[in-house]
């Protein structure tokens, strides 16, 4: 028979922080009392507390205990704890477990599963007999198998086979939603030539195929399917649990309703689903399609400062470079590419010293006053620098274009290519593809270099807190000795974007250094800078 069990609260919870409200819970307690779940996941239990989370994040008994759980549930409760937290304590594997559990007599739970990599799985182990002791039922979810060879996967189960007795239900995850039917039965078989014992399997839907690999799994004898509700879930989210409580009900041979289920789905997590954005799309797809684990097209999606293209180009760079472990600073991709020296070649002195620097930037109040604009180019010739492929001024007028975030390079690539003007950007430190793209085209080597906080200016090249092409802007004209810097199409975003933080947060670093120029914007801006008027210039 085949086991059901529903983790929304565990997996959902990386769209809200989980932070789930009491009613919400409440109410989904009864739904999946009513569908007769086997087992439902409230979500992890942890002892990190970086940055503001809700109950789910933790699951203390204290907070389940809090919670309204019917007493038909009472057996059926389960955590997440993950292997890292366990073998990475430094008092010891037994210290962090006794801090984290209670003995299963005096807890609401009553399943503990350990969520491993490959690389934690014999570390981990020996913490399941100490949970069984303790009286839980116990799974080990493998993650990130789809790309093992089958022996090592093998070898993996003979492994956990040792501990048989310990181990109640031996899962693996597909972590990129990367699996076909025919790959998850390999996996099956391969599993069962080294583990005696039950198996499971946590599907995730990026390429659409959550629901027929679990179908496909149950149909091998897989005796424990996990599902969420809507599938909410990291990434492009699971297998949809109202889904697989129709297609698994002969397998499953219990008494269901799906009333109240279909209920909250309409009142609870349809309105969640609009605010978060889970499921499935074609960023997920490529990502499932070259193994790149699905946060970064979450961070990206739910990102304002990512665009399609951007998006796109991140998951090509990712493709090359391996993006299966998820890291934030590698997502963003401009500080991978910058770390360390970068000197350059291209001395801005040589044709800015003296002169005032005008910086064109993206917003409409470039096109609104370009004819202002334009008049003052032609009256009193500043060095006119336009940033990435801004075009609302007469090319005739603008010395050099400034770009320096790989993403938006590798995105506008064939644009550049196109504009007569010199492209300063860090040329030498470039990915080689990008600069063979831009071959043709003539470069000036401003080196770049990122350290937070940091704003300086050499001859050559500049150290920034980040790699946004306005602060890169800044440095050039610094560097190159301006007399004062004009801004016009710096309008700025509303309050509550996170690119209006991040670009005032560089105007200060940027004036608080000693050596910064003067700045003035010319047209209207939002941005906690000097400004004054085109017209009265």
């Amino acid at each position: 028979m085949t086991n059901l069990l529903d983790c929304t609260l565990r997996d959902g919870g990386y769209y809200n922080n989980w932070d789930f409200t009491p009613q919400l819970i409440s109410d989904y307690l009864n739904a999946m009392q009513s569908l007769n779940v086997d087992y439902i996941e409230m979500g992890f239990r942890s002892l990190n507390n970086n940055g503001f989370k809700g109950g789910c994040a933790y699951s203390t008994d204290h907070f389940l205990n809090s919670l309204s759980i019917p007493l038909e549930l009472k057996d059926k409760i389960g955590v997440m704890v993950n292997a890292s937290e366990i073998i990475n304590y430094d008092k010891g594997m037994e210290a962090v477990l006794g801090k984290l559990f209670l003995p299963e007599s005096e807890s609401v739970v009553s399943l503990v599963r350990i969520a491993c990599h490959v690389y934690e799985f014999e570390q981990v182990l020996p913490a399941v007999g100490w949970l069984k002791k303790q009286g839980y039922k116990v799974g080990v979810n493998l993650m990130q198998v789809a790309d093992r060879d089958l022996e090592e996967i093998t070898r993996l189960a003979s492994l956990a086979n040792k501990y048989s007795s310990s181990i109640d239900v031996l899962y693996f995850a597909d972590s990129m939603g990367s699996l076909n039917p025919s790959q998850t039965r390999k996996i099956i078989s391969a599993l069962k030539l080294g583990w005696s014992g039950e198996i499971g399997i946590h599907t995730h839907d990026n390429m659409g195929q959550a629901l027929e690999n679990s179908i496909c799994a149950a149909e091998a004898g897989v005796a424990w399917i996990d599902g969420t509700v809507t599938g909410m879930g990291r990434g492009a989210g699971n297998a949809k649990i109202e889904y697989l409580a129709i297609e698994l009900e002969p397998y499953r041979r219990r008494q269901q309703n799906i009333t109240k289920l279909l209920e909250i789905i309409r009142t609870r997590f349809k309105p969640l689903q609009e605010q978060y954005g889970w499921g499935s799309n074609p960023y997920y797809y490529l990502a499932g399609k070259y193994a790149i684990h699905p946060s970064y097209i979450q961070e990206m999606i739910n990102d304002s400062r990512y665009n399609e293209e951007d998006i796109l180009n991140v998951i090509e760079h990712l493709k090359g470079e391996g993006g299966k472990k998820f890291s934030i600073d590698t997502l963003d991709a401009a500080r991978h590419f910058y770390i360390g020296e970068s000197c350059g070649s291209w001395y801005p002195q040589k044709q800015i010293k003296g002169k005032e620097v005008l910086i064109l930037g993206a917003g409409p109040g470039v096109k609104k006053y370009h004819q202002a604009i334009e008049a003052y180019i032609q009256n009193n010739k500043p060095y006119v620098i336009a940033l990435n492929t801004q075009q609302n001024i007469k090319e005739s007028l603008i010395d050099v274009r400034a770009a320096c975030h790989p993403v938006r390079l590798l995105a506008d690539c064939q644009d550049y290519l196109k504009k007569p003007q010199p492209l300063v950007t860090p040329a030498s430190v470039l990915p080689l593809d990008l600069r063979q793209e831009l071959k043709s085209k003539t470069l000036l080597d401003f080196g770049l270099s990122v350290q937070p906080n940091a704003f300086s200016f050499g001859q050559t090249h500049c150290i920034l807190p980040a790699p946004v092409v306005i602060a890169y802007a800044l440095a050039i004209a610094s560097s190159g000795q301006a007399s004062r810097i004009l801004l016009a199409g710096f309008d700025g975003y509303a309050a509550d974007d996170p690119r209006r933080h991040e670009t005032d947060s560089i105007f200060q670093v940027y004036q608080a250094t000693d050596s910064h120029v003067p700045i003035l914007a010319i047209t209207p801006t939002l941005y906690d800078i000097p400004a004054a008027s085109i017209y009265g210039l």
